[in-house]
């Protein structure tokens, strides 16, 4: 994964989106809400007030007219020139227009229009308005002028639109004089105002939230980091501690560092956990999945080794024992692990190592032969050591009674036995989930493929063979591998069975030394003769073989012939 944290990373199909862009979102839009509805309701007022300044602008206006229409009546009367006070009072008027619209004129009781003008010079077309279109308007008027109310607002309607505006009655003209305001100019007016207002909000919000974004990006880098150890460690399915050495004093910055104690507890437990438990439980832990009390029968490969004179060396080395034990389990479960098997058991000198757990590119009954080889030869490695050392110490002097026990105790020397087939392989205990402290469970593998592996073990101190192998692990990795060639030993019937086996032994062509393959074919000739029953001429052929392995049969055989009813199975009478 990269070092960036991307804006849409993912946890399996769940989007991580960080927590800085939905606070910077969140923040965003509450401030465009609050800035809009504050824009607004501003305006609204504005509109309002625009409304009353209006009011109070035509007022003074209109009283401006009413003392000129007053006094043009008395010029009227002197030079009976009514038309030349009506432009007067015009001129007038519009020296006053702010709006596009505005407009002032008189109207008689019977609607005629006594003197118009507006600002917006196209509506009067060319021509003179007579007559006064908005007729409930004037009704309005004249019944309020009847009720002795002379002046006030006003809203009529004609060809522009809806006007609103003040006016009062002119005795000596008998006429309304009117002062008015189209009501589109002032919204327009407002609207303006209100798009000006909401272009620079949203300028003035734009540069906040990236001057917030900058701030927030820069406050959150730390958490963004923290989220990304985060999902590496839910990638690797593997608990770590998080980065904080450049993190700020603040709450997050402990909840990581409470994270990180609470890491160290739960690595500390897996760690423990591991440790005892086989590697299939840890990944059955690991995804998830519940451990619980369950088992199947299984086709698995059982690989069984043990510590040979393992009580000379208890008793030489005493309690140092589990030093070298320790030593020489390092070197197993390394080889057992490394080739896809899991730890079974470890019971003093011996341990059982179980393949085919795990799906793997190998057949199961190969790995086992592999891990068999590695660890004599790991065995043989640390011997070589021992004897290396010892060639140190006597370069000086000679070693001592003590030390010579010593040095043939630590010098360990295993057998390897492997057998596969079908077993019951599970969790067996108690799993108590009302009260866990009183639960105990084992991983363990059960059947007769287990004992057999047992049994084909301590065959290798009586045929002084490091590996010996039944006929189901030949004939499957025969299948899967040219690597290794299955020379036949015996036929033996081992204690508690009733039926002989034929047990082998795998040669590493590649590793062993390959003029070996011949003494052993001249072996499998004397052993063909052995089980004919013409041990006189197998003893010639054994002897002939010049292998360590043909000494038990020459003792079995002795001086002897083949027993009556010869068939060719030995029967063991020990384990």
């Amino acid at each position: 994964m990269s070092k960036n944290l991307s804006l849409f990373s993912r946890v399996g199909k769940t989007k991580i989106i960080p927590i800085g862009l939905k606070i910077l979102l969140i923040f965003i839009s509450i401030i465009f809400l609050s800035n809009f509805a504050t824009n607004f309701i501003s305006i609204q007022f504005t509109q309002r007030e625009i409304i009353n300044l209006n009011n109070t602008i035509m007022i003074e206006q209109l009283k401006e007219l009413y003392n000129n229409a007053s006094n043009q009546f008395q010029i009227y009367l002197y030079s009976g020139n009514e038309e030349e006070g009506f432009n007067s009072l015009m001129k007038m008027a519009e020296s006053g227009f702010s709006k596009k619209n505005s407009l002032a004129l008189g109207i008689q009781k019977d609607g005629t229009i006594k003197f118009f003008t507006c600002n917006n010079q196209s509506y009067l077309n060319g021509e003179k308005i007579s007559s006064f279109s908005d007729t409930s308007a004037l009704e309005k008027l004249i019944q309020q002028q009847s009720m002795g109310i002379e002046e006030g607002s006003i809203s009529f309607n004609n060809s522009e639109g809806e006007y609103f505006g003040v006016y009062k009655f002119h005795d000596e003209w008998n006429m309304f004089i009117i002062r008015a305001e189209l009501r589109s100019d002032i919204k327009k007016e407002n609207k303006r105002i209100y798009i000006y207002s909401s272009v620079l909000i949203f300028i003035l919000t734009l540069f906040f939230v990236i001057v917030g974004y900058v701030i927030l990006n820069k406050e959150f880098s730390v958490m963004r980091s923290f989220t990304e150890d985060l999902i590496q460690m839910q990638e690797k399915k593997q608990l770590d501690l998080i980065d904080i050495s450049k993190a700020p004093n603040d709450d997050v910055t402990y909840m990581a560092a409470s994270f990180n104690s609470l890491s160290s507890q739960i690595n500390n437990l897996l760690g423990t956990f591991q440790k005892f438990v086989s590697k299939d439980i840890v990944a059955k832990a690991y995804s998830g999945k519940n451990v619980g009390l369950e088992g199947s029968q299984r086709e698995l490969t059982m690989l069984f080794s043990d510590v040979k004179s393992f009580t000379y060396r208890t008793e030489t080395l005493g309690n140092d024992i589990i030093e070298v034990l320790n030593v020489h389990y390092n070197r197993v479960i390394n080889r057992v692990h490394h080739n896809n098997g899991i730890i079974g058991s470890i019971i003093g000198d011996a341990v059982l190592a179980i393949y085919g757990t795990f799906e793997a590119k190998e057949a199961k009954s190969l790995e086992a032969i592999k891990s068999a080889w590695e660890i004599t030869q790991e065995t043989q490695r640390l011997r070589e050591e021992m004897a290396d050392r010892r060639k140190e110490i006597e370069k000086n002097r000679k070693l001592t009674e003590s030390e010579e026990k010593v040095f043939k105790a630590v010098s360990v020397d295993v057998g390897v036995g492997i057998d596969g087939g079908n077993v019951f392989y599970g969790t067996i205990g108690r799993n108590d989930s009302s009260d866990p402290r009183q639960a105990h469970m084992a991983n363990t593998v059960i059947g007769d493929t287990v004992n057999s592996a047992s049994r084909l073990e301590g065959l290798t101190r009586i045929y002084h063979l490091p590996v010996i192998v039944s006929e189901y692990i030949k004939d499957e990795v025969s299948k899967n591998s040219s690597r290794y060639k299955f020379f036949e030993i015996d036929t033996v019937q081992v204690k508690g069975k009733t039926k002989g086996k034929k047990i082998f032994f795998p040669f590493d062509c590649e590793v062993m030394d390959n003029s070996l393959i011949e003494k052993y074919e001249t072996f499998e000739e004397g052993l063909k003769l052995y089980y004919e029953g013409n041990w006189r001429s197998a003893k010639k052929i054994f002897k002939k073989a010049e292998l360590e392995v043909t000494e038990v049969f020459l003792e079995r055989m002795g001086t002897k012939n083949a027993p009556e009813n010869w068939s060719g199975i030995w029967t063991m009478t020990t384990k």
